[in-house]
């Protein structure tokens, strides 16, 4: 039986190894994707009791939220599932641009509602800043969207520090999506202690930094996608960075899990961190993640990997 968390100061209670959901219909992320395949991990997570499913308006576009909506209608399963989902975005004269005014939140809710075919969205987060909307005033408009019972909690992705405390003035948000792993540490400061001060769940993305503390890359790998732009890729610092995941390596072999497992469980072990949403791409890779919720990390072994990834 999976110990659940709750999210923040909402009603949603998670399992705390979620789905992260771009590879389900995310078509305009990755190129040729079987949506059949898509569907079945979906299937697969919520029949193995992960029910934390993370999804955006930006997945597909659109088409994310529509193939969950399909496996969740055949699998009766809806009131047993949290959805999360992430609007912002519109398309003016095929330009992507953001869009926060409450006008644009609300319509955009009412359109999300009917792709994932459900009365209600779980967490509806904003998914990027806009740069003239007072944060108070978007998540205000959100704020009445619960009040009626369309959403059940607030999240924002990709604010400042300083856009989340305009967003919060009112103590609505309940949930905070942004960037944190091994390698990508700055939320410890910037964000973790205002999050733990008002009870808003922080949620990781990029948790294993794009697979590299997957420990599957070597020093022969070369990457020719989004991956040769981030900094923990770049050739001065990234065979300093396998070196590090080597050391993690070790940890995982005694305990017979893979790195992704150790690291994933390290997060768990951050006050600041309710969850994790590592992605899949197969069913297989969903079953693997689970696996975390098995590892059971030492204190010496959470510190071990605390000071190996502070050097």
């Amino acid at each position: 039986m999976v110990n659940k968390v709750q999210l923040g100061k909402s009603e949603l209670f998670v399992n705390p190894i979620g789905l992260g959901a771009n590879a389900v219909g995310g078509h305009n992320l990755y190129p040729n994707l079987d949506e059949e395949v898509g569907k079945d991990l979906v299937r697969t997570a919520i029949e193995n009791g992960m029910n934390f499913i993370d999804t955006a308006f930006s997945y597909g576009p659109e088409r994310s939220e529509e193939l969950i909506a399909e496996v969740l209608k055949e699998s009766g399963k809806r009131n047993e599932v949290i959805i999360g989902t992430k609007i912002a975005q519109k398309f003016m004269d095929g330009k992507k641009m953001i869009d926060n005014s409450p006008a644009f939140l609300r319509n955009e809710v009412e359109k999300s509602l009917k792709r994932l075919q459900t009365e209600y969205i779980d967490l509806l987060y904003i998914h990027y800043p806009d740069e003239t909307t007072p944060k108070d005033e978007a998540i205000g408009a959100l704020k009445q969207l619960k009040d009626a019972g369309k959403i059940r909690a607030i999240g924002v992705s990709n604010f400042s520090p300083e856009q989340l405390k305009e967003a919060n003035k009112d103590g609505y948000v309940d949930v905070v999506q942004g960037e944190y792993n091994l390698l990508s540490r700055s939320a410890e400061s910037s964000y973790f202690p205002y999050t733990i001060e008002n009870n808003i769940a922080f949620i990781p993305y990029f948790p294993l930094a794009s697979g590299l503390l997957t420990g599957k890359y070597t020093t022969e790998s070369t990457f020719n996608d989004l991956r040769k732009g981030l900094p923990y890729f770049q050739e001065q610092v990234f065979s300093k960075n396998l070196e590090k995941v080597e050391q993690i390596r070790n940890i995982a072999n005694q305990k017979g899990v893979d790195v992704a497992h150790i690291v994933l469980a390290w997060y768990l072990k951050q006050e600041a961190v309710t969850a994790v949403i590592p992605g899949a791409k197969n069913s297989e890779q969903v079953l693997n993640n689970l696996k975390t919720l098995d590892v059971q990390l030492t204190n010496d072994e959470i510190l071990v990997i605390d000071e190996l990834f502070r050097a």
